[in-house]
């Protein structure tokens, strides 16, 4: 499971509003890159067939087999406060994490 906080949530129904398709909803991915070898990914996608399709706060998401297998058990915030870095993933399975917070190995 993939959780979301409320402020997560929050802004992922605003940044869904602004899209032109009311059929594309948030993918979360993990691709090779960033300064650990994996890097965390969010945008707005058409779901595929065998994508894992999930729901927490109210908003619906998905995740490619391949990273879920990374993602399982993470939590997704949104810090917009004075030194806010914008959405954070915390993930338990993650070794090590890179000072920048977005990518992990």
């Amino acid at each position: 499971m993939i959780n979301l906080t409320e402020s997560a949530a929050e802004q992922i129904r605003k940044l869904h509003a602004q899209q032109d398709a009311a059929e594309k909803v948030l993918r979360v991915f993990v691709e090779a890159g960033g300064c650990s070898g994996f890097e965390y990914g969010m945008s707005f996608d058409v779901p595929k067939e065998d994508d894992e399709c999930l729901n927490d706060q109210g908003i619906d998401f998905i995740v490619d087999p391949a990273s879920f297998s990374y993602l399982d058990g993470c939590n997704i915030h949104f810090d917009d406060g004075l030194h806010g870095k914008g959405f954070e993933i915390n993930n338990p399975n993650a070794a090590s994490t890179c000072g920048c917070g977005k990518s992990f190995n």
